[in-house]
């Protein structure tokens, strides 16, 4: 938190009024490499002020704050009185949106609770088996092989190995728990639907592209458990045998 305040503030005061040319019109396509790099420089600064969730009123009123400092304008509050209060409302915000989330949350779980054949295990994860595997299960100290989707309670996809295009392999030690939990009930060839809630995923803080509090989707299909590295000596003897070919999605 303090790390972005700190950046948007050298930025801001690096800037010094200047004669320039006329500003493009707000919704002119940008045309030069400068125009670009400058609207990257405010979808950083945006990014950097997701935990305040403004309103287009707010929003109004930043553009303001550094419309002010970049032109030289009489500030209309003092920076060492306000400045200290910024990651003060940040924090409240982020623990509004957090409990929002979680009510949302928890709404999207007891319906995927209710369907058929889900089961709400102690933890809060919801698990639900989409298709049987035929092989072992693993334990929380292998590495498995998997394919999955993420998405939030509204469907917005966060993460997928589909999307890129291949499978991903991890220790399940290694996990947010209930990936952990999960998984640990899927037999290898199997696929299952995970109810994540935010206590037994990211919690409060969230993560890139996931709301602090976020309830998490996953469908999982479990490709294999990735053999050990053989002991020094062991020939091919610890070769484990190969996984079924990938279940189909």
């Amino acid at each position: 938190m303090r790390r972005w305040i700190l950046c948007t503030m050298l930025v801001l005061g690096a800037c010094k009024p200047k004669v320039t040319a006329p500003a493009p019109a707000a919704n002119a396509p940008l045309t030069t490499d400068d125009q670009k790099t400058l609207y990257a420089l405010g979808l950083v600064m945006g990014q950097r002020m997701d935990d305040f969730s403004l309103t287009p009123a707010e929003l109004a009123v930043v553009q303001r704050g550094i419309a002010d400092k970049v032109t030289g304008a009489h500030p209309l509050v003092e920076l060492n009185q306000w400045g200290p209060r910024i990651n003060t409302m940040a924090q409240a915000r982020q623990v509004g949106r957090s409990e929002q989330e979680k009510v949302r949350g928890r709404a999207f779980a007891d319906t995927a609770a209710h369907e058929t054949g889900a089961e709400r295990l102690p933890s809060g994860l919801v698990f639900r088996t989409l298709r049987e595997g035929n092989g072992p299960t693993p334990t929380p100290a292998n590495t498995v092989r998997v394919n999955y989707r993420g998405t939030l309670i509204d469907g917005t996809e966060f993460d997928s190995s589909y999307t890129r295009g291949e499978p991903v392999e991890f220790p399940l030690n290694g996990v947010v728990p209930c990936w952990t939990e999960g998984v640990q009930r899927i037999r290898v060839g199997g696929k299952a639907r995970l109810v994540c809630p935010a206590d037994i995923a990211y919690g409060d803080r969230g993560q890139r592209g996931i709301p602090p509090g976020a309830t998490l989707n996953f469908e999982i299909e479990l490709i294999g458990i990735v053999a050990p590295p053989a002991p020094e000596g062991a020939g091919d003897a610890a070769v484990a045998a190969p996984p079924p070919p990938p279940p189909g999605h």
